[in-house]
């Protein structure tokens, strides 16, 4: 099941967007119905996680959280992405897309992380594969 959660009001979002790219994701990586939950915050929720998880005093656009294991109640529990939508703002200028276009790749990126993506080993690389691959669509 994917979730999706807007704990930020500030900007509107077209949440079943999101949930149709991280089904077209899932679908492309061959993963049945797992459980992913992406959570749109602000800049305090996220510095609030990035403080916790990363010892980081300072926002950040977006942190993952894997699991990549099946509970108690069999279902496969892929993680959960978390983004900063105020953070996403203000990178769309400088990157010269919208915000809705930011948020997708931030979302892509989550979702690498959480397949075991890292930074030293190829993640922008395949980011630059899926956003081939979406393109096509």
């Amino acid at each position: 099941m994917i979730e999706i959660i807007n704990q930020q009001h500030r900007y509107w979002l077209n949440l079943k967007k999101f949930k149709e790219l991280l089904k077209k994701l899932l679908k492309h990586y061959k993963l049945n119905h797992p459980e992913v939950t992406l959570v749109f915050v602000d800049n305090r929720a996220i510095i609030r996680l990035n403080r916790q998880f990363l010892k980081k005093n300072a926002p950040t656009d977006v942190l993952s959280f894997p699991m990549r294991e099946k509970g108690a109640d069999g279902k496969f529990y892929l993680g959960d992405i978390v983004i900063s939508v105020p953070q996403a703002f203000k990178q769309c200028f400088s990157k010269e897309h919208g915000l809705e276009r930011e948020l997708e790749l931030l979302t892509i990126h989550g979702l690498l992380h959480l397949l075991g993506y890292e930074h030293s080993e190829g993640i922008e690389e395949e980011e630059e594969k899926i956003r081939s691959l979406l393109a096509k669509d």
